[in-house]
């Protein structure tokens, strides 16, 4: 095929291990085994949990170097974002990929040898507007800086909904001439998602500690509900330090499982039979995707990029209205016919974002990047060794 010729031997790429961007790197790696293409994963932001470490090393070919370096959005980061720098060049001579593929945006400024392509997952000034309302704080002035200086010195700019590219403009400013900017879509493995027989449960699966999740929503409708409403995932916020407690239960309404293993929660997504996103803010939603494979009636906040995503396939709610909430999860519970339809046709949806297609975008991508050749370094304000003095 036509891309496959273009591919890259190898890429190196970059992935946090707090939330599903390390799910998403997985899945496009393995795709990209498929078609002949190696991967390099370096994994920021905290050590590898076993689960993940298990999940890696089924993936083909992949070669997994480990950090704890702290991510950009964390408390205090940017000397750990620059010793990350550091590590990431290093890794580079020692890897030689043919394409650096970053899931983060301040390492964009990098002098990489290689072409540079970063993807915008999300971003704490959309996040901050979407939340919390108006602009981030002065505090986050450093942020600003270095994920622009990250966005002008790539070679390409990628994110997974139209919502996420066009929030990401405009909080940021246009891309420099030359530099694209386009969308590809995220994945899941629909052999790893499947439905199961159903049970009267609604689920939920996010960081319990991200106001942008909005699991508190669940938490006041529960009580008023026939059916239990299970959450899964962090309630320790990732990066607070040695010190971090867990946050207080949002409420004790709600069933909170912990953190599950991707098996574990592939096993209660296929149980569900409706899952819960009333989501403020998410540039994707990749455990949207996941409970859809898994033959779950989807119940969505009505935001952009969710909305982009499934269309019809799901109801939406105003992430503020726990009422509308509370009548579309009844609606769903007392009408298992229409449950089922919805079912069906979130998972006729999600069936069309499959891995193969992804990695089709990105190798068409990486391609078109390799003709092209490394972006110019002039346009980096950091050189091999050298990082943007402190704020």
């Amino acid at each position: 095929m036509a891309d496959a010729a273009r591919a890259p031997g190898s890429v190196l790429m970059t992935a946090d291990t707090v939330g599903g961007v390390f799910s998403y790197a997985l899945a496009l790696a393995r795709a990209l085994a498929a078609r002949g293409v190696r991967t390099s994963l370096a994994t920021l932001g905290g050590p590898l949990s076993a689960p993940q470490r298990e999940a890696a090393g089924r993936v083909p070919g992949l070669a997994v170097f480990e950090s704890s370096f702290r991510l950009e959005w964390m408390e205090d980061p940017w000397d750990d974002v620059a010793r990350a720098g550091d590590w990431l060049l290093e890794l580079e001579e020692r890897v030689r990929p043919a394409l650096i593929h970053l899931n983060g945006y301040a390492h964009g400024a990098l002098g990489f040898r290689a072409p540079k392509l970063v993807v915008a997952h999300s971003c704490v000034l959309s996040w901050w507007a979407a939340v919390l309302g108006g602009e981030a704080p002065p505090r986050y002035d450093r942020y600003r800086r270095e994920v622009a200086r990250g966005l002008a010195a790539a070679s390409a700019v990628v994110a997974p909904t139209r919502a996420m590219l066009d929030a990401l403009l405009r909080h940021h400013g246009p891309l420099p001439g030359g530099a694209r900017a386009e969308v590809i879509p995220n994945a899941a493995d629909p052999a790893r998602f499947a439905p199961r027989p159903k049970v009267e449960l609604v689920l939920a699966v996010g960081r319990l500690w991200d106001q942008a999740k909005n699991i508190e929503a669940l938490g006041e409708v529960a009580p008023h509900l026939p059916w239990p409403i299970q959450v899964a995932g962090s309630d320790v916020r990732p990066g607070a330090g040695a010190g971090a407690t867990p946050l207080p239960s949002h409420l004790p309404s709600l069933e909170h499982l912990g953190v599950l293993s991707p098996s574990a929660v592939a096993a209660a997504l296929g149980r569900a039979s409706i899952y819960a996103h009333p989501a403020r803010y998410e540039p994707f939603g990749l455990s949207v995707l996941e409970a859809a494979l898994s033959g779950c009636a989807l119940v969505l906040g009505d935001i952009p990029s969710l909305r982009e995503v499934w269309g019809d396939a799901a109801l939406y709610v105003d992430p503020g209205d726990t009422e509308a909430l509370r009548r579309a999860l009844r609606a769903l519970i007392d009408a298992p016919g229409a449950r089922r339809e919805m079912a069906t046709r979130a998972r006729a949806r999600a069936l069309g974002f499959s891995p193969r297609r992804m990695a089709r975008g990105y190798l068409r991508l990486y391609g078109e990047l390799l003709e092209r050749g490394p972006g110019e370094e002039e346009r980096s304000p950091w050189r091999r060794g050298e990082h943007a003095p402190c704020a």
